[in-house]
């Protein structure tokens, strides 16, 4: 046992002795290539084996014969393994630099194009995440597009929007001043209208600014649901009367929620104020209230027809006019026809932690607001 400890103890030393000189090396080559970081450590470790062999074989006093076989065994042992380290130093150099050479396709308009079965499980880890960030820059990108389409779309649109109004007021504010205005007094009650046209279209990018800000304050209180609806309804009497639109009761609960009602009330009043502009004359809409699963869900049902499936996930983007059954006529009043209300109508729903959705359901669509039921209720 004594004789086992002192042969360890010799290649130990051995070992060590030849450790310590080539840590030197060792700093240098740290930032050098994977491929010579690999043969370097190799080379120690036959270094070390033939130090430690050689220190146990003089301390047993080994023939030259017997030294000459050990060290020739160590000798091809050494060359195989640093040709063995040299190959597969080589093999991940290479895959090294092919996966830098696809990381430069991450986020362009092709794609990351993974390389061919990298030579490491950390390397092909690496790649998958590259794959991953590659999939996830290509969706940032695309909703960036949908998004700047959407500007573009909505600062078009509210562009002509202002322009049509601004443009009559103009002509109507010309024929006053040259005096050949018939009637004044339907010019000023027109030039009124036009006015608070203008006015609800600011109202709406004010308020839809601030719901994407996140700047939305909510003052909560316990309200019921029937006098959120019944408000709403006798707002938009006066513009289902004028489209020759029935408003319709379509079972409405006195549940409690818990909201911020002037908000609530501005939601229903969008939804219907859309519903109105969207179901023909001698049409009606249907507004209705029902708990389910601890919420309250308010629903406002129209006679327009249905929107075509593929409008329907954009029902509530910003500036969404959709198809020209749903676009308002020059005749209706009541809002700004920018495309905004129900992206409003949405946002407000989801600072309230509920959501807004729609579906076609009958003759017409089914708009919902799903929104938290107060406590006890």
């Amino acid at each position: 046992m004594k004789d086992f400890l002192v042969i360890v103890a010799l290649a130990a030393l051995g070992a060590a002795v030849v450790g310590l000189l080539a840590a030197p090396a060792v700093r240098v080559l740290r930032r050098r290539s994977v491929a010579l970081s690999l043969f370097a450590v190799a080379a120690l470790a036959v270094a070390a084996m033939a130090a430690g062999t050689v220190a146990v074989a003089q301390a047993m006093f080994l023939s030259g014969h017997d030294l000459g076989v050990v060290m020739a065994v160590v000798g091809v042992s050494g060359v195989v393994s640093l040709a063995a380290a040299l190959l597969f130093g080589r093999r991940i150099a290479k895959g090294s630099r092919e996966l830098a050479r696809s990381a430069r396709t991450v986020g362009s308009e092709g794609g990351f194009v993974a390389p061919d079965e990298p030579p490491t499980a950390e390397l092909a880890a690496l790649s998958r995440a590259l794959e991953e960030t590659s999939v996830r820059l290509s969706e940032a990108r695309e909703r960036e597009r949908a998004l700047d389409t959407a500007r573009r779309e909505l600062i078009a649109g509210i562009s002509h929007d202002l322009r049509t109004p601004l443009a009559g007021l103009r002509a109507m504010a010309e024929a006053l001043e040259d005096g050949v205005a018939e009637d004044a007094g339907r010019y000023h009650s027109r030039m009124r209208v036009e006015v608070d046209r203008l006015a609800a279209m600011v109202d709406d990018l004010f308020e839809l600014s601030r719901i994407q800000a996140g700047a939305l304050t909510l003052t909560l209180s316990r309200v019921s649901v029937y006098d959120l609806v019944d408000d709403a309804l006798a707002g938009a009497r006066p513009l289902a009367r004028a489209s020759g639109v029935r408003l319709v009761d379509g079972g409405v609960d006195p549940l409690p929620v818990r909201v911020d009602a002037q908000q609530i009330t501005r939601v229903l009043g969008n939804l219907l104020v859309n519903a109105i502009r969207a179901t023909p004359a001698d049409g009606k809409v249907a507004v209705s209230a029902r708990p389910e699963g601890g919420r309250v869900v308010l629903a406002v049902q129209d006679s327009c027809g249905g929107i075509p499936p593929e409008d329907l996930p954009r029902v509530f983007d910003t500036g969404w006019r959709g198809a020209p059954a749903r676009t308002p006529r020059p005749d209706q009043e009541g809002g700004t026809g920018a495309g905004l209300g129900l992206a409003i109508v949405r946002g407000i729903a989801e600072a309230h932690d509920g959501r807004a959705t729609v579906r076609n359901a009958g003759a017409g669509c089914r708009f919902e607001v799903e929104l938290p039921a107060a406590d006890g209720a």
